[in-house]
């Protein structure tokens, strides 16, 4: 088991316990601004599984009806993860209305407020372990789950302070009035999760720095070709697809251009592992004179 599934099986354990903290909270004080925070950590849970499911799947080797891997799956359990993240919000606004339609006693002891806070932090420090090994690993599932339980710490520290407000006050609707803005600020979440995840399901380009830097160590490691175009790229959770056209003269033996193209992609890979290098070579007379030029 790789890094990337400890950390997802982690979520797992973290979710259950922030959840059993949560719910907790909630049977002890009633307060359905509670209830909303622990109908996110239900959500974690299962958002969690499918993480671990879907980075399992990724690191699972190329196969005939495969060629290209399992990588994509992490894009998949990100767009499950947000379509999850808006039910949750969904089932919190259903709640909530209910709480505003029939006002019930909310009772804020002591070991119920504590109970959620206990939580909130254990979420914190989990989500900062979850983005730093998610951008180093390069997961696109770590990430989702980290960004989920940020938008989770988000809320929850908004419900805390709501309730100091209604503790304060003695007004009851603004219970109900804090899960209402909790349940947005988690479809807002799940939404851009959502967003984002298309993306990479759709084959969306390397960011504009990456492409730049690739275009250079192409040009420096090129000697003996005329030039390199149409340099297109693709992310699939953590590799990175590098294809273009090298220019080469026409009388060239094809031993001396592979021997190019041996050094471009190894220079590739020694800039990024995880990158995978497809190279079409052609005769000068297909040069386009506005690629890369070669150093």
């Amino acid at each position: 088991m790789d890094e990337a599934q400890r950390m997802a099986l982690g979520s797992i354990a973290v979710g259950l316990l922030v959840l059993g903290l949560k719910a907790a909270a909630y049977l002890l004080t009633g307060s359905v601004a509670l209830y909303s925070d622990a109908a996110e950590s239900v959500v974690n849970v299962a958002a969690a599984v499918a993480a671990f499911l879907a980075v399992r799947l990724s690191a699972a080797p190329p196969d005939r009806n495969h060629p290209y891997g399992h990588h994509k799956a992490e894009y998949v359990s990100a767009v499950v993860e947000g379509a999850l993240i808006i039910i949750a919000a969904v089932a919190i606004l259903r709640e909530a209305w209910g709480a505003f339609q029939n006002p019930r006693e909310v009772d804020l002891t002591p070991l119920g407020v504590g109970a959620n806070v206990a939580a909130s932090a254990i979420n914190g420090i989990w989500c900062w372990m979850l983005f730093r090994s998610g951008r180093r690993l390069r997961s696109p599932a770590l990430l989702a789950d980290g960004r989920h339980l940020l938008s989770d710490v988000v809320s929850s520290a908004g419900v805390l302070a709501g309730l100091g407000a209604v503790a304060l006050t003695g007004i009851g609707w603004l219970d109900p009035a804090i899960a209402c803005l909790v349940a947005l600020n988690v479809l807002w979440s799940g939404m851009g999760l959502v967003r984002s995840s298309v993306g990479g399901l759709m084959d969306e380009a390397a960011p504009t720095a990456t492409i730049e830097r690739i275009k250079s160590t192409i040009a420096r490691n090129a000697d003996g070709a005329i030039e390199a175009h149409d340099v297109r790229t693709r992310l699939a959770g953590r590799l990175t697809f590098v294809d273009f056209h090298l220019v080469v003269a026409g009388d060239m033996k094809v031993s001396a251009a592979h021997d190019i193209c041996d050094r471009i992609e190894g220079a590739l890979r020694d800039d990024d592992a995880d990158t995978v290098v497809t190279i079409h070579v052609e005769p000068d007379h297909k040069a386009k004179h506005a690629g890369i030029v070669v150093i």
